[in-house]
């Protein structure tokens, strides 16, 4: 996703409520963070995908889901990420996890 797209995105989410969030995110998170080298945004994606399910935050999982797969994480990892987070972050974190991957894949798709 382009900077403006992400601007744009927590923008509509929640800009208007929590405009300095909405801008923080953008230039921290998203302008700093996922631009360092250390790390490839393929692997900033699993790191953030596993975090996520082992957190259990459904609402900003789907987002990270389909930016991982733009940062080139297949859907074969994506679903190894969730089975070996079952063991890892239990088993209701992974199956809300598997549930929202097969929504992200069912619009993908068509």
């Amino acid at each position: 996703m382009a900077n403006n797209e992400v601007r744009d995105t927590l923008q509509a989410l929640f800009g208007d409520v929590a405009p300095k969030l909405a801008d923080v995110t953008q230039k921290v998170v998203f302008d700093d963070i996922w631009q360092r080298p250390e790390l490839s945004k393929r692997d900033r994606s699993v790191v953030t995908v596993a975090a996520l399910i082992a957190m259990n935050r459904a609402e900003q999982l789907p987002a990270h889901l389909k930016r991982a797969l733009d940062n080139g994480v297949t859907r074969a990892e994506l679903e190894e990420i969730v089975t070996h987070l079952a063991f890892y972050a239990g088993f209701p974190c992974a199956i809300t996890a598997a549930r929202l991957t097969h929504e992200l894949y069912e619009s993908l798709d068509g």
